[in-house]
């Protein structure tokens, strides 16, 4: 398990992390969000040992990171896509590693296979697109066998069956109890990817919760859509309901449940040829969460 107590990193004046407490459990992948400049990606260089905190703790099993005898034995991470000497081909990039942690040839082809980069082990990195410098950088994390996974940003660069192939092999990795922390700023992705997120801004928690009930947390909404949407959005007013006009005849409910908009189009005779409750994407509830503690902002004070 991963736990972080207390923690505060500052450079100079400014505090990058501030007193920031949660715990990462095995078996599902959780999500580290939050805006540029939140903190982090400090706060995963301090749980891999790249950066001291100036007070609180790290720990990874109970241990700090520089405690880890064999740390790929561990701890697999993706933080740079790009920290890997160009000159140097995948598979020798790979064995390097694996020598460093007692790990044997055999591994470095099971993982290159497992990402798909058999047929360009020869090639030299400096050579690879983004995305293939991604799956090594998995490759790398996975080299050990390792029961907690760190990665930051993983899916940038990757086409859309890479991103499809990282977000099942996340979660296989948690299903067979492990512990994931993926930190990352696409809110779709991420939506269908993680169990449980923590969000932070300006170095502090602002929550942790599963995503089903973060997004419940928000407003929610029913679309209704309807031949007769004037005349049903006259009956729905009258209840004292916002009513939206949408497209090709739907309209968007505020203050009514579905079961209460369907009995009043039954009333009225209106026909209804679809009726949904809406709720609020994991999009909507981190902006809200966070729209106070965007380092950057545009001119409409929107994150």
């Amino acid at each position: 398990m991963i736990v972080v107590t207390e923690l505060t990193k500052r450079y100079g004046r400014r505090t990058a992390v501030d007193r920031l407490s949660f715990e990462v459990r095995p078996g599902v992948v959780t999500g580290f969000l939050g805006p540029n400049g939140a903190g982090k990606s400090t706060t995963l260089r301090v749980l891999l040992g790249l950066h001291r905190p100036t007070s609180g703790s790290a720990t990874i099993g109970g241990r700090r990171y520089d405690r880890i005898r064999r740390p790929l034995r561990e701890v697999g991470a993706v933080l740079d896509a790009d920290a890997v000497h160009p000159g140097r081909t995948a598979a020798d990039h790979l064995a390097c590693l694996a020598r460093s942690n007692g790990l044997g040839a055999r591994r470095v082809r099971d993982v290159l296979a497992r990402v798909g980069l058999t047929d360009v082990a020869g090639r030299r990195v400096g050579g690879f697109s983004l995305g293939m410098r991604q799956r090594l950088g998995v490759a790398a994390a996975l080299l050990g066998d390792p029961a907690v996974l760190l990665l930051d940003e993983p899916v940038n660069g990757l086409d859309a069956a890479g991103v499809r192939w990282l977000r099942s092999t996340l979660r296989a990795l948690a299903a067979e109890g492990r512990t994931v922390l993926l930190s990352s700023h696409l809110m779709a992705e991420v939506a269908l990817t993680v169990d449980h997120v923590l969000v932070i801004g300006r170095g502090r928690l602002l929550d942790s919760a599963p995503v089903a009930a973060l997004r419940n947390r928000g407003a929610t909404d029913v679309v209704v859509r309807s031949p007769r949407a004037a005349d049903l959005a006259t009956v729905l007013t009258g209840l004292g309901a916002s009513v939206t006009p949408g497209v090709d005849g739907e309209l968007v409910v505020v203050g009514l449940d579905p079961a209460v908009v369907g009995d009043a189009a039954a009333r009225a005779a209106i026909p209804v040829h679809g009726l949904t409750r809406r709720g609020a994407s994991l999009e909507d509830a981190y902006l809200e969460l966070t729209g106070a503690e965007a380092e950057y902002r545009n001119e409409e004070g929107a994150a």
